[in-house]
């Protein structure tokens, strides 16, 4: 099991093959499922599933895996993403035990691996798309795509930067703002 969370640091941010880290550690996938399973319990990792509803090609199995002990990723894109994933699940519970839910918190990618980090849904909807970014201020094409698909709102965090700036001409605006900026107003 240490070898397995050992492991993990280096896959933030990616969706994570059981089978693979299975026949690494030279165990069965059932062994590796069972030991993320005691991961999650135990508050050392949390998963998230692929969106897959109303994406045309979408992958339906493979989850990313993200660690409560953020200092523990040492590649500074994925610990960005690592941190707002773990500031986004935190926001996620705190909506729906207000009883202003049920929220909830996806990645979208599909087949031609065009994938943005976060969807957050509302109603089992989709209805917030972020992006994280080390300092890349551009939207990226999926998050344009999936944006203009749904209609619905979207922000590509950065992990540099001082400010605000709104996005038009798409879909729905596109919000780029440093993470420490964003994420802080999160109610």
């Amino acid at each position: 099991m240490a070898v397995l969370y050992d492991l993990l640091p280096e896959r933030v941010g990616s969706p994570l093959s059981l089978n693979a880290l299975a026949e690494d550690l030279r165990v069965s996938h059932h062994t590796v499922q069972s030991w993320m399973d005691i991961f999650d319990r135990f508050y050392l990792t949390f998963r998230l599933q692929p969106w897959t509803q109303a994406v045309a090609r979408s992958l339906q199995k493979e989850r990313k895996a993200y660690l409560f002990d953020v200092p523990l990723v040492s590649e500074p894109a994925a610990r960005l993403e690592n941190a707002v994933a773990l500031d986004l699940f935190a926001w996620i519970h705190r909506m729906n035990d207000r009883g202003w839910g049920p929220y909830g918190l996806f990645y979208v990618r599909d087949r031609e691996k065009r994938e943005v980090d976060f969807l957050v849904t509302r109603r089992r909807k989709p209805a917030l798309l972020v992006e994280v970014k080390l300092s890349d201020p551009v939207p990226s094409a999926a998050l344009r795509k999936f944006q203009a698909q749904w209609r619905i709102p979207a922000v590509q965090l950065l992990g540099v930067g001082d400010g605000y700036r709104m996005l038009a001409g798409t879909a729905a605006p596109i919000l780029v703002a440093p993470a420490w900026q964003w994420l802080p107003g999160l109610p």
